[in-house]
């Protein structure tokens, strides 16, 4: 069976060791130890998928309960029609919340658009008494 160093898995999927050591202590990966004192993380090829699987939740801005409830559906061999029925209602929660996040921002691109449109207004009204108390 594959396994990996930290070092490698770093390098592979462009993060620091650091950051493989978080989702350690967050429960989302086990890697067995090695050598003296059991200092060396061993991750095997499934630890790896269990990275993949965060980074890939990370990216879509899942929140780090949610990458871990994912991440332990993958570890349980419970009935796979429960599991994707459970991760269809986190992406449906999390694409709730970028549409409410977008409409937010559509909402406040308008306000900067008028007070931008007033305040350009402004600026030209200055220039005009400018001009006209110029001899």
């Amino acid at each position: 069976m594959a396994t990996y160093t930290i070092t490698e898995l770093a390098r592979e999927f462009d993060i620091t060791p650091r950051a493989i050591r978080f989702y350690e202590d967050q429960g989302l990966l086990s890697p067995t130890r090695e050598g003296p004192s059991g200092r060396n993380r061993v991750y095997t090829a499934r630890e790896r998928t269990h990275l993949k699987l965060t980074l890939r939740g990370k990216r879509l801005g899942l929140s780090l309960s949610d990458i871990k409830s994912l991440v332990d559906m993958y570890r349980s061999p419970k009935d796979t029609e429960a599991q994707l029925h459970s991760f269809l209602e986190v992406l449906a929660r999390h694409r709730a919340a970028l549409e409410q996040q977008r409409e937010d921002i559509e909402v406040m691109l308008a306000e900067i658009s008028a007070h931008e449109e007033k305040s350009r207004g402004l600026l030209g009204l200055a220039r005009l008494q400018e001009e006209a108390e110029t001899p």
